[in-house]
Protein backbone atom coordinates (compact mmCIF):
# COMPACT_ATOMS: atom_id res chain seq x y z
CA UNK A 1 0.00 0.00 0.00
CA UNK A 2 1.33 3.43 -0.88
CA UNK A 3 2.19 5.47 2.19
CA UNK A 4 1.28 8.75 0.51
CA UNK A 5 -2.26 7.64 -0.42
CA UNK A 6 -4.78 10.40 0.37
CA UNK A 7 -8.31 9.66 1.50
CA UNK A 8 -11.08 12.06 0.56
CA UNK A 9 -12.96 13.83 3.31
CA UNK A 10 -16.46 13.59 1.86
CA UNK A 11 -17.91 15.58 4.76
CA UNK A 12 -15.94 18.61 3.55
CA UNK A 13 -16.71 18.02 -0.12
CA UNK A 14 -18.81 20.66 -1.87
CA UNK A 15 -20.95 19.25 -4.69
CA UNK A 16 -22.41 22.13 -6.75
CA UNK A 17 -25.98 21.68 -7.99
CA UNK A 18 -24.99 21.99 -11.63
CA UNK A 19 -26.46 20.23 -14.63
CA UNK A 20 -30.10 19.30 -14.88
CA UNK A 21 -32.64 16.79 -16.16
CA UNK A 22 -34.57 18.17 -19.12
CA UNK A 23 -38.04 17.03 -20.17
CA UNK A 24 -37.88 16.99 -23.96
CA UNK A 25 -41.53 16.43 -24.89
CA UNK A 26 -40.27 13.86 -27.41
CA UNK A 27 -41.81 10.40 -26.78
CA UNK A 28 -38.75 8.75 -28.37
CA UNK A 29 -36.63 10.11 -25.47
CA UNK A 30 -38.77 11.90 -22.86
CA UNK A 31 -35.85 12.94 -20.62
CA UNK A 32 -32.17 13.66 -21.02
CA UNK A 33 -29.32 14.78 -18.77
CA UNK A 34 -27.48 18.05 -19.45
CA UNK A 35 -24.03 18.87 -18.07
CA UNK A 36 -23.08 22.21 -16.43
CA UNK A 37 -22.61 23.77 -19.88
CA UNK A 38 -26.06 22.66 -21.06
CA UNK A 39 -24.63 19.92 -23.30
CA UNK A 40 -26.39 16.56 -23.47
CA UNK A 41 -24.62 13.68 -21.70
CA UNK A 42 -24.79 11.17 -24.54
CA UNK A 43 -23.85 8.17 -22.38
CA UNK A 44 -26.91 8.75 -20.19
CA UNK A 45 -29.21 9.38 -23.16
CA UNK A 46 -28.11 6.11 -24.73
CA UNK A 47 -28.81 4.27 -21.48
CA UNK A 48 -32.27 5.85 -21.15
CA UNK A 49 -33.01 5.03 -24.78
CA UNK A 50 -32.18 1.40 -24.07
CA UNK A 51 -34.54 1.45 -21.08
CA UNK A 52 -37.32 2.87 -23.26
CA UNK A 53 -36.72 0.15 -25.85
CA UNK A 54 -37.00 -2.38 -23.02
CA UNK A 55 -40.53 -1.04 -22.36
CA UNK A 56 -39.74 0.94 -19.22
CA UNK A 57 -42.18 3.75 -18.49
CA UNK A 58 -41.34 7.46 -18.89
CA UNK A 59 -41.69 7.79 -15.10
CA UNK A 60 -38.93 5.22 -14.65
CA UNK A 61 -36.71 7.09 -17.10
CA UNK A 62 -37.25 10.29 -15.13
CA UNK A 63 -36.37 8.58 -11.85
CA UNK A 64 -33.21 7.04 -13.29
CA UNK A 65 -32.16 10.33 -14.88
CA UNK A 66 -32.30 12.16 -11.54
CA UNK A 67 -30.33 9.42 -9.77
CA UNK A 68 -27.67 9.63 -12.48
CA UNK A 69 -27.66 13.42 -12.14
CA UNK A 70 -26.62 13.02 -8.49
CA UNK A 71 -23.83 10.63 -9.49
CA UNK A 72 -22.53 12.88 -12.28
CA UNK A 73 -22.64 15.93 -10.02
CA UNK A 74 -20.46 14.01 -7.57
CA UNK A 75 -17.99 13.08 -10.33
CA UNK A 76 -17.93 16.65 -11.69
CA UNK A 77 -17.06 17.89 -8.20
CA UNK A 78 -14.15 15.41 -8.13
CA UNK A 79 -13.16 16.17 -11.75
CA UNK A 80 -13.33 12.44 -12.58
CA UNK A 81 -14.69 11.33 -16.00
CA UNK A 82 -17.58 8.92 -15.69
CA UNK A 83 -15.76 6.11 -17.51
CA UNK A 84 -12.72 6.50 -15.23
CA UNK A 85 -14.65 6.19 -11.98
CA UNK A 86 -13.27 3.45 -9.73
CA UNK A 87 -14.40 1.62 -6.65
CA UNK A 88 -12.94 4.44 -4.56
CA UNK A 89 -15.40 6.89 -6.14
CA UNK A 90 -18.23 4.40 -5.57
CA UNK A 91 -17.25 4.08 -1.91
CA UNK A 92 -17.02 7.84 -1.44
CA UNK A 93 -20.34 8.41 -3.23
CA UNK A 94 -22.08 5.90 -0.94
CA UNK A 95 -20.55 7.58 2.10
CA UNK A 96 -21.41 11.06 0.81
CA UNK A 97 -25.06 10.10 0.33
CA UNK A 98 -25.09 8.73 3.87
CA UNK A 99 -23.70 11.85 5.60
CA UNK A 100 -24.81 14.73 3.39
CA UNK A 101 -28.00 16.62 4.19
CA UNK A 102 -30.69 16.91 1.57
CA UNK A 103 -31.03 20.30 -0.17
CA UNK A 104 -33.15 22.54 2.08
CA UNK A 105 -36.67 23.35 0.99
CA UNK A 106 -38.76 26.36 1.98
CA UNK A 107 -40.51 25.51 5.25
CA UNK A 108 -43.15 27.28 7.28
CA UNK A 109 -42.04 28.60 10.68
CA UNK A 110 -44.48 26.23 12.39
CA UNK A 111 -43.46 23.18 10.31
CA UNK A 112 -42.48 20.10 12.33
CA UNK A 113 -38.79 19.40 12.78
CA UNK A 114 -37.27 16.89 10.30
CA UNK A 115 -37.27 13.38 11.72
CA UNK A 116 -39.85 14.17 14.42
CA UNK A 117 -42.88 11.96 15.09
CA UNK A 118 -46.41 13.16 14.38
CA UNK A 119 -48.48 12.83 17.58
CA UNK A 120 -51.70 12.04 15.69
CA UNK A 121 -50.47 9.34 13.31
CA UNK A 122 -47.32 8.13 15.05
CA UNK A 123 -45.50 8.43 11.72
CA UNK A 124 -42.07 10.01 11.48
CA UNK A 125 -41.51 12.98 9.19
CA UNK A 126 -38.75 12.80 6.60
CA UNK A 127 -35.33 13.43 8.09
CA UNK A 128 -32.54 15.73 6.95
CA UNK A 129 -30.47 12.91 5.46
CA UNK A 130 -31.27 10.59 2.57
CA UNK A 131 -33.20 7.48 3.60
CA UNK A 132 -31.71 4.03 3.18
CA UNK A 133 -34.22 3.17 0.44
CA UNK A 134 -33.17 6.25 -1.52
CA UNK A 135 -29.50 5.31 -1.24
CA UNK A 136 -30.22 1.70 -2.24
CA UNK A 137 -32.08 2.91 -5.32
CA UNK A 138 -29.27 5.29 -6.28
CA UNK A 139 -26.72 2.48 -6.09
CA UNK A 140 -28.89 0.15 -8.19
CA UNK A 141 -29.39 2.82 -10.89
CA UNK A 142 -25.71 3.70 -11.20
CA UNK A 143 -24.69 0.04 -11.24
CA UNK A 144 -27.18 -0.75 -14.03
CA UNK A 145 -25.88 2.25 -16.00
CA UNK A 146 -22.32 0.87 -15.90
CA UNK A 147 -23.45 -2.69 -16.61
CA UNK A 148 -25.18 -1.48 -19.77
CA UNK A 149 -22.02 0.25 -21.06
CA UNK A 150 -19.83 -2.73 -20.14
CA UNK A 151 -22.11 -5.10 -22.07
CA UNK A 152 -22.64 -2.78 -25.02
CA UNK A 153 -19.22 -1.12 -25.44
CA UNK A 154 -16.85 -3.14 -23.26
CA UNK A 155 -15.91 -0.16 -21.13
CA UNK A 156 -15.25 0.53 -18.40
CA UNK A 157 -13.71 -2.86 -17.70
CA UNK A 158 -14.95 -2.92 -14.11
CA UNK A 159 -18.19 -1.69 -12.63
CA UNK A 160 -17.45 0.76 -9.78
CA UNK A 161 -20.32 -0.80 -7.85
CA UNK A 162 -19.55 -4.54 -7.69
CA UNK A 163 -22.15 -7.21 -7.11
CA UNK A 164 -22.35 -9.33 -3.99
CA UNK A 165 -19.14 -11.08 -2.99
CA UNK A 166 -20.62 -14.56 -3.16
CA UNK A 167 -20.04 -15.98 -6.64
CA UNK A 168 -22.74 -18.59 -6.20
CA UNK A 169 -25.36 -15.83 -5.82
CA UNK A 170 -25.26 -15.33 -9.59
CA UNK A 171 -27.26 -18.53 -10.04
CA UNK A 172 -29.32 -18.20 -6.86
CA UNK A 173 -32.95 -19.28 -7.41
CA UNK A 174 -32.13 -20.31 -11.02
CA UNK A 175 -34.09 -23.55 -10.49
CA UNK A 176 -36.49 -22.24 -7.86
CA UNK A 177 -39.40 -24.42 -6.76
CA UNK A 178 -42.44 -22.13 -6.83
CA UNK A 179 -43.87 -23.96 -3.79
CA UNK A 180 -40.90 -22.85 -1.65
CA UNK A 181 -39.82 -19.43 -0.44
CA UNK A 182 -37.10 -17.59 -2.35
CA UNK A 183 -33.60 -17.72 -0.93
CA UNK A 184 -31.87 -14.41 -0.43
CA UNK A 185 -28.12 -13.77 -0.52
CA UNK A 186 -26.50 -14.01 2.88
CA UNK A 187 -24.43 -10.86 2.29
CA UNK A 188 -25.21 -7.47 0.86
CA UNK A 189 -23.29 -6.12 -2.09
CA UNK A 190 -20.54 -3.60 -1.28
CA UNK A 191 -21.82 -0.09 -0.50
CA UNK A 192 -25.40 -1.27 -0.49
CA UNK A 193 -27.30 0.08 2.55
CA UNK A 194 -29.21 -2.35 4.70
CA UNK A 195 -32.78 -2.71 3.58
CA UNK A 196 -35.07 -1.30 6.25
CA UNK A 197 -37.84 -3.57 7.43
CA UNK A 198 -41.05 -1.60 7.30
CA UNK A 199 -44.56 -2.82 8.10
CA UNK A 200 -47.26 -1.03 6.04
CA UNK A 201 -49.41 1.22 8.20
CA UNK A 202 -53.08 1.68 7.49
CA UNK A 203 -55.23 4.62 8.62
CA UNK A 204 -57.47 3.61 11.58
CA UNK A 205 -61.18 3.78 10.82
CA UNK A 206 -61.90 6.66 13.19
CA UNK A 207 -58.96 8.68 11.83
CA UNK A 208 -60.13 7.99 8.27
CA UNK A 209 -63.63 9.23 9.08
CA UNK A 210 -62.18 12.47 10.46
CA UNK A 211 -59.95 12.83 7.40
CA UNK A 212 -62.83 12.21 5.00
CA UNK A 213 -64.96 14.82 6.78
CA UNK A 214 -62.17 17.38 6.32
CA UNK A 215 -62.19 17.05 2.51
CA UNK A 216 -63.63 20.21 0.90
CA UNK A 217 -65.19 18.98 -2.37
CA UNK A 218 -67.08 16.13 -4.04
CA UNK A 219 -64.05 15.51 -6.28
CA UNK A 220 -61.76 14.97 -3.32
CA UNK A 221 -64.28 12.70 -1.61
CA UNK A 222 -64.64 10.66 -4.79
CA UNK A 223 -60.86 10.32 -5.13
CA UNK A 224 -60.39 9.19 -1.53
CA UNK A 225 -63.38 6.82 -1.75
CA UNK A 226 -61.79 5.09 -4.75
CA UNK A 227 -58.39 4.96 -3.06
CA UNK A 228 -59.75 3.41 0.14
CA UNK A 229 -62.07 0.89 -1.55
CA UNK A 230 -60.12 -0.20 -4.65
CA UNK A 231 -56.55 0.38 -3.44
CA UNK A 232 -55.01 1.72 -6.69
CA UNK A 233 -51.71 3.57 -6.63
CA UNK A 234 -52.04 7.35 -6.67
CA UNK A 235 -50.78 7.71 -10.25
CA UNK A 236 -52.97 4.83 -11.47
CA UNK A 237 -56.20 6.46 -10.29
CA UNK A 238 -55.23 9.91 -11.54
CA UNK A 239 -54.55 8.38 -14.97
CA UNK A 240 -58.10 7.03 -15.41
CA UNK A 241 -59.94 8.44 -18.43
CA UNK A 242 -63.69 9.10 -18.68
CA UNK A 243 -64.35 5.99 -20.78
CA UNK A 244 -62.79 3.71 -18.15
CA UNK A 245 -65.53 4.10 -15.58
CA UNK A 246 -68.30 1.51 -15.49
CA UNK A 247 -70.90 2.31 -12.79
CA UNK A 248 -73.06 -0.60 -13.93
CA UNK A 249 -70.28 -3.10 -13.27
CA UNK A 250 -68.99 -0.99 -10.35
CA UNK A 251 -65.45 -1.06 -11.77
CA UNK A 252 -62.82 1.38 -13.02
CA UNK A 253 -60.06 0.71 -15.53
CA UNK A 254 -56.54 1.55 -14.34
CA UNK A 255 -53.22 1.19 -16.13
CA UNK A 256 -50.90 -0.75 -13.85
CA UNK A 257 -47.65 0.95 -12.92
CA UNK A 258 -45.31 -1.97 -13.64
CA UNK A 259 -46.88 -3.98 -16.46
CA UNK A 260 -48.70 -1.00 -18.09
CA UNK A 261 -51.63 -3.37 -18.56
CA UNK A 262 -55.25 -2.20 -18.34
CA UNK A 263 -57.07 -3.77 -15.40
CA UNK A 264 -60.68 -3.24 -14.35
CA UNK A 265 -60.85 -3.27 -10.56
CA UNK A 266 -63.98 -3.12 -8.36
CA UNK A 267 -64.73 -0.19 -6.07
CA UNK A 268 -67.41 0.61 -3.50
CA UNK A 269 -70.82 1.99 -4.45
CA UNK A 270 -70.13 5.08 -2.32
CA UNK A 271 -67.18 5.94 -4.55
CA UNK A 272 -69.41 6.02 -7.62
CA UNK A 273 -71.98 8.16 -5.78
CA UNK A 274 -69.33 10.77 -4.94
CA UNK A 275 -68.03 10.54 -8.51
CA UNK A 276 -71.49 11.30 -9.89
CA UNK A 277 -71.83 14.31 -7.59
CA UNK A 278 -68.43 15.55 -8.76
CA UNK A 279 -69.37 15.11 -12.44
CA UNK A 280 -72.61 17.03 -11.91
CA UNK A 281 -70.59 19.81 -10.33
CA UNK A 282 -68.29 20.27 -13.35
CA UNK A 283 -70.81 19.33 -16.09
CA UNK A 284 -71.11 22.85 -17.61
CA UNK A 285 -67.40 22.90 -18.39
CA UNK A 286 -66.02 21.34 -21.56
CA UNK A 287 -63.89 18.36 -20.60
CA UNK A 288 -63.20 16.76 -23.96
CA UNK A 289 -64.22 13.38 -25.32
CA UNK A 290 -64.42 9.93 -23.73
CA UNK A 291 -60.64 9.55 -23.70
CA UNK A 292 -60.17 12.77 -21.75
CA UNK A 293 -58.97 12.57 -18.13
CA UNK A 294 -61.54 11.87 -15.44
CA UNK A 295 -60.04 14.15 -12.80
CA UNK A 296 -59.70 17.92 -13.29
CA UNK A 297 -58.82 20.95 -11.21
CA UNK A 298 -61.77 22.91 -9.82
CA UNK A 299 -60.25 26.36 -10.32
CA UNK A 300 -60.18 28.06 -13.69
CA UNK A 301 -58.53 27.58 -16.04
CA UNK A 302 -59.31 23.93 -15.50
CA UNK A 303 -56.64 21.39 -16.38
CA UNK A 304 -56.03 17.69 -15.67
CA UNK A 305 -55.39 17.02 -11.98
CA UNK A 306 -51.72 16.20 -11.41
CA UNK A 307 -50.22 14.12 -8.64
CA UNK A 308 -48.71 17.19 -6.95
CA UNK A 309 -52.08 18.96 -6.97
CA UNK A 310 -53.85 15.92 -5.48
CA UNK A 311 -51.15 15.61 -2.84
CA UNK A 312 -51.56 19.26 -1.86
CA UNK A 313 -55.33 18.80 -1.44
CA UNK A 314 -54.62 15.84 0.85
CA UNK A 315 -51.97 17.85 2.71
CA UNK A 316 -54.44 20.66 3.46
CA UNK A 317 -56.90 18.14 4.93
CA UNK A 318 -54.05 16.74 7.00
CA UNK A 319 -53.20 20.19 8.34
CA UNK A 320 -56.75 20.58 9.61
CA UNK A 321 -56.28 17.45 11.75
CA UNK A 322 -52.60 17.93 12.56
CA UNK A 323 -51.80 14.62 10.79
CA UNK A 324 -49.30 13.51 8.16
CA UNK A 325 -51.11 10.72 6.31
CA UNK A 326 -50.17 10.25 2.65
CA UNK A 327 -52.05 9.16 -0.45
CA UNK A 328 -50.13 5.87 -0.36
CA UNK A 329 -51.43 5.26 3.19
CA UNK A 330 -54.88 4.99 1.61
CA UNK A 331 -53.63 2.08 -0.51
CA UNK A 332 -52.18 0.45 2.62
CA UNK A 333 -55.51 0.96 4.39
CA UNK A 334 -57.45 -0.64 1.54
CA UNK A 335 -55.11 -3.64 1.60
CA UNK A 336 -55.39 -3.97 5.39
CA UNK A 337 -59.18 -3.91 5.21
CA UNK A 338 -59.28 -6.55 2.49
CA UNK A 339 -56.89 -9.00 4.17
CA UNK A 340 -58.96 -8.79 7.37
CA UNK A 341 -62.04 -10.04 5.51
CA UNK A 342 -62.15 -13.85 5.95
CA UNK A 343 -64.24 -14.23 2.80
CA UNK A 344 -61.52 -12.70 0.61
CA UNK A 345 -58.56 -14.90 -0.25
CA UNK A 346 -55.05 -13.53 -0.32
CA UNK A 347 -54.89 -14.12 -4.08
CA UNK A 348 -58.01 -11.96 -4.47
CA UNK A 349 -56.28 -9.13 -2.66
CA UNK A 350 -53.12 -9.69 -4.73
CA UNK A 351 -55.12 -9.33 -7.95
CA UNK A 352 -56.91 -6.16 -6.84
CA UNK A 353 -53.68 -4.49 -5.70
CA UNK A 354 -51.82 -5.54 -8.86
CA UNK A 355 -48.93 -7.25 -7.05
CA UNK A 356 -46.72 -9.44 -9.20
CA UNK A 357 -45.69 -11.68 -6.29
CA UNK A 358 -47.98 -12.83 -3.50
CA UNK A 359 -45.12 -12.29 -1.06
CA UNK A 360 -45.69 -8.56 -1.55
CA UNK A 361 -49.32 -8.98 -0.49
CA UNK A 362 -48.36 -11.11 2.51
CA UNK A 363 -46.72 -8.12 4.18
CA UNK A 364 -50.21 -6.80 4.95
CA UNK A 365 -50.86 -9.85 7.12
CA UNK A 366 -48.28 -8.60 9.61
CA UNK A 367 -49.81 -6.13 12.06
CA UNK A 368 -48.19 -2.80 12.82
CA UNK A 369 -46.87 -2.06 16.30
CA UNK A 370 -49.80 0.14 17.32
CA UNK A 371 -52.26 -2.53 16.13
CA UNK A 372 -50.57 -5.16 18.29
CA UNK A 373 -50.68 -2.88 21.34
CA UNK A 374 -54.39 -2.19 20.77
CA UNK A 375 -55.22 -5.89 20.39
CA UNK A 376 -53.26 -6.94 23.49
CA UNK A 377 -54.79 -4.19 25.64
CA UNK A 378 -58.25 -5.31 24.49
CA UNK A 379 -57.27 -8.87 25.47
CA UNK A 380 -56.32 -7.73 28.97
CA UNK A 381 -59.61 -5.82 29.27
CA UNK A 382 -61.58 -8.94 28.34
CA UNK A 383 -59.63 -11.01 30.82
CA UNK A 384 -60.35 -8.52 33.60
CA UNK A 385 -64.06 -8.46 32.76
CA UNK A 386 -64.46 -12.23 33.01
CA UNK A 387 -65.71 -13.57 36.39
CA UNK A 388 -63.21 -15.44 38.52
CA UNK A 389 -63.66 -19.16 38.02
CA UNK A 390 -63.70 -21.21 41.23
CA UNK A 391 -60.84 -23.62 41.77
CA UNK A 392 -62.09 -27.19 41.95
CA UNK A 393 -60.07 -29.38 44.34
CA UNK A 394 -58.50 -32.38 42.70
CA UNK A 395 -59.40 -35.85 44.01
CA UNK A 396 -57.41 -36.82 47.10
CA UNK A 397 -57.05 -33.28 48.51
CA UNK A 398 -58.84 -32.39 51.77
CA UNK A 399 -61.13 -29.39 51.23
CA UNK A 400 -60.45 -27.86 54.66
CA UNK A 401 -56.72 -27.72 53.89
CA UNK A 402 -57.39 -25.96 50.56
CA UNK A 403 -59.78 -23.54 52.29
CA UNK A 404 -57.03 -22.57 54.69
CA UNK A 405 -54.54 -22.20 51.85
CA UNK A 406 -56.68 -20.51 49.17
CA UNK A 407 -59.72 -19.20 51.00
CA UNK A 408 -63.29 -20.37 50.79
CA UNK A 409 -64.28 -17.85 48.14
CA UNK A 410 -61.79 -19.28 45.66
CA UNK A 411 -63.30 -22.72 46.13
CA UNK A 412 -66.84 -21.55 45.56
CA UNK A 413 -67.87 -21.70 49.20
CA UNK A 414 -68.90 -19.05 51.69
CA UNK A 415 -66.65 -16.78 53.73
CA UNK A 416 -63.70 -18.51 55.41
Amino acid sequence: MQEDMQLRDVTALTVPRVGRVEETGDPSLPYRLLDPDGIEVVAVSEFLLDMLADDDSPASLRSYAYELLAWFRFLWALDVPWDRASRAEARDFALWLKVVKKPPRPRRPDAPAPGSVNPVTGKRYAGENYAARTRRHARAVVRSFYEYHRDMHGRPLLNPFPKTKRAEDEHLNAHHNPMNAFKHPARRAPYQPKEPRRTPRGIPDQAFNELFAALPSHRDRALVAFYISAGPRASELLGVSRDRVSPGDQTIGVTRKGSRALQWIPASSDAFVWLRLYQQQIRPQALGGPEAPLWWTLRRPIRPLSYDAARMVFTRANETLGANWTLHDLRHSAAKRMVRDPKLSLTDVQWVLGHLHISTTEQYLEPAEDEVVTHVLAHHARQAAEPVKPVMPAPGYRSEVLQTLLGAAALGGGPA
